[in-house]
């Protein structure tokens, strides 16, 4: 799984979004043609999330992410690799990865 994080609202002038999201199509369609992207988006920003806990019983809700942070989780990717080695570089290509930070996490398998 790659998490897509960066500073949500970051301002950005209006030619270099434009040249992001033209990079970011381009880098779906390359990762789509490998088929190693399995599925991803953006998400929407943090202040339509909520956060869901439990504790003794009770349903505990909050609005706004689940941590306090200046970096947020913007989107993901889900990709199948052969090995980390490859999940590490096509993270690595991602246009965000110049912007912001992407993680990569295994998934767990039963």
């Amino acid at each position: 799984m790659m998490l897509i994080c960066g500073v949500e609202n970051d301002e950005m002038p209006a030619d270099e979004f434009a040249r992001l999201q033209a990079d970011t199509e381009e880098w779906i369609r390359e990762m789509d043609g490998r088929r190693v992207r399995l599925v991803g988006n953006r998400l929407h920003p943090t202040d339509t999330a909520t956060t869901v806990r439990t504790r003794g019983g009770e349903t505990l809700l909050s609005d706004g992410p689940f941590a306090e942070t200046k970096e947020q989780i913007l989107g993901f990717d889900l990709i199948d690799c052969a090995d980390l080695e490859e999940a590490l570089e096509i993270a690595s290509r991602h246009p965000c990865a110049g912007t912001g930070a992407i993680e990569v996490r295994p998934l767990w398998e039963e």
